[in-house]
């Protein structure tokens, strides 16, 4: 599966765009639209918006190939939903949440609710925000 638009739309508004360098909330270099910045890249001159969504889809197949690595019979909103929680924790901890099964998500996606020790108000909304759209059906429009 690939995201669609809806889930990368989501992507995008929960992480934001910046053009510079920042820290996020545990303190690593950010760039983009999340996007951690890896040893040898660097960023000193900031990027455009078209650069940082160019890095956004790479970022995105990533977690989408981990995540179809694993072979689960998801509808679509259940897809984005995951690719969201995937970019924003990781692909290790994708697999760790789904390592519970499918049945249990809802109980335990909204205890990855931290930054670091202290349970963050925004990580907390966000994996509501996460959870409304797993549980969400697909209709045709």
């Amino acid at each position: 599966m690939k995201t669609s638009q809806k889930g990368l739309t989501l992507v995008e508004s929960e992480e934001g765009l910046r053009l510079q360098t920042y820290l996020d909330t545990v303190g690593r270099a950010t760039i983009g639209y999340g996007h951690l910045i890896l040893s040898g890249e660097s960023y000193t001159n900031g990027i455009t918006q078209a650069e940082a969504q160019s890095i956004l889809a790479i970022d995105i197949e990533k977690v989408e190939n981990a995540l179809n690595a694993l072979e689960l019979n998801l509808n679509q909103n259940q897809f984005d939903a995951l690719i969201d929680f995937g970019f924003n924790l990781g692909t290790g901890a994708l697999k760790q949440l789904l390592g519970h099964g499918l049945a249990q998500l809802p109980t335990q996606i909204v205890r990855w609710d931290h930054a670091g020790a202290n349970v963050s108000g925004p990580l907390l909304k966000r994996r509501q925000t996460e959870l409304a759209l797993f549980q969400t059906p697909v209709t045709s429009d």
